[in-house]
């Protein structure tokens, strides 16, 4: 089974944010600021998901048909996962958006100052 091409350009984009590492927890791909995650990533024969946090966009993001509150209770805390079939076409803007908005939610503050 062939790798999501899409997913694998999002892992490397959240891969680029400072202090951040992959971690395989669950048989999925976790992306971590130092310990805590803020993305979750799965691809399977069928399609792929990934999960972030999205205080402020949550509410409109989960208003597409791909987005669902994310599992394990996850979803209260303003986690959303994003579930796409093989083929699907990922709003890539919107995901790397996404994935940026969920960094800053989690990394901590002298972590996001190595954003300036």
């Amino acid at each position: 089974m062939a790798k999501s091409k899409a997913l694998e350009k999002l892992r490397k984009a959240a891969l680029a944010y400072p202090d951040t590492h992959e971690d395989h927890p669950w048989g999925e791909s976790a992306i971590k600021v130092k310990a805590k995650v803020f993305v979750f990533m799965g691809d399977g024969p069928d399609g792929f998901s990934f999960g972030v946090k999205l205080p402020k966009s949550g509410p409109s993001v989960l208003k597409k048909k791909f987005a669902e509150p994310t599992h394990y209770g996850l979803g209260k805390s303003g986690w959303v996962t994003c579930k796409f079939e093989r083929d699907a076409d990922l709003p890539m803007k919107d995901a790397l958006a996404w994935i940026d908005e969920s960094f800053r939610a989690v990394a901590p503050k002298r972590v996001l100052a190595k954003l300036a």
